[in-house]
Parts: structure tokens; sequence; C-alpha cells
């Protein structure tokens, strides 16, 4: 699914028109980015929560030469999914 295929069934159930519809999709990604940039954390219930979360430096190896590499420090942004979400997913799979 991407994002236009996302635009387009928000679009149809709420009866927005697409251009409103991608300017609030938009806008929400937006907020959520600038929100991490800031190293805040966004939680939305039932959904899950969005952090940065800092890595440590670590070796690690070049799979074609076998050579050791040091990879750097780094933040990272992580999505945890809530236990509802989980499960709904889970429930409707299997």
């Amino acid at each position: 699914m991407t994002k236009a295929d996302i635009v387009d069934i928000i679009s149809s159930s709420t009866g927005l028109t697409k251009v409103e519809t991608e300017t609030v999709v938009k806008g929400f990604l937006d907020t959520v980015i600038d929100a991490m940039k800031r190293n805040e954390t966004i939680e939305l219930r039932g959904f899950g929560s969005f952090k940065v979360v800092k890595r440590a430096q670590r070796v690690a190896r070049n799979p074609k030469t076998n050579e050791e590499v040091i990879v750097p420090e780094q933040h990272v942004p992580m999505l945890k999914i809530s236990k509802d979400f989980k499960k709904q997913v889970n429930e409707s799979v299997n």
C-alpha cells in the first residue's frame, strides 16, 4: 500500500477531496518527522509509539571482503507497535 492508496481510502470514507486528504496525510507525516528531529516521543494509543533510539558504535563485517568495519554511533527512528494493534493483526492473519 502506498501513500496514494491511503489518501484514496481516507478520501472515499470521509468525503474530503483527494487534495485535502493528501494535505492532511502529508501534514501528519511532516509533524511526526519534525517531532522526531527534536527527539520527542509520539504516542498514538491503539497504534504505537514513535521514538528515536541511540544505537552504540559496533563492529560489523563487510560480507564481500570479510573485512571488519566500524559502524559509528547513530540515532534511528523506531516504531513500537501497541499490543492491541499486534493482537488485531494476529487474529486477522491466522
